[in-house]
């Protein structure tokens, strides 16, 4: 979906800002909504300052978004691993260099 967003809008998404927080994103303010990211999910700043920093840069109506889709993203994960939707081998064969890009093999349970 980031992707496709980027895409429709005519961003230069570098896709390797999701793991490296250096590398401009190059999305409007993107490294700044990644840094909300992992203020929620791995706690690496305080919450309420990087909220502050996103209405600030961005405006209030982004802090809306920016948690919605956040909120959205986690019912959807929560709704397909609670449920036990497999991933498709085939799926991530077609998603093989993002997959690799990202580390997302790194998370596979075994």
């Amino acid at each position: 979906m980031l992707r496709a967003s980027a895409a429709s809008f005519s961003y230069p998404l570098d896709i390797e800002a999701v793991r490296d927080p250096s590398i401009p994103s190059g999305v409007p303010g993107g490294n700044l909504l990644l840094r909300f990211v992992d203020a929620l999910l791995i706690d690496t700043e305080p919450v309420d300052h990087i909220r502050e920093l996103i209405v600030n840069d961005l405006g209030p109506e982004a802090l809306v978004d920016t948690a919605s889709v956040f909120g959205n993203f986690s019912m959807m994960n929560r709704i397909a691993e609670g449920s036990g939707i497999p991933i498709a081998a085939a799926a991530v064969e077609r998603e093989r260099a993002l997959v690799d890009t990202l580390g997302l093999a790194d998370f596979v349970k075994h």
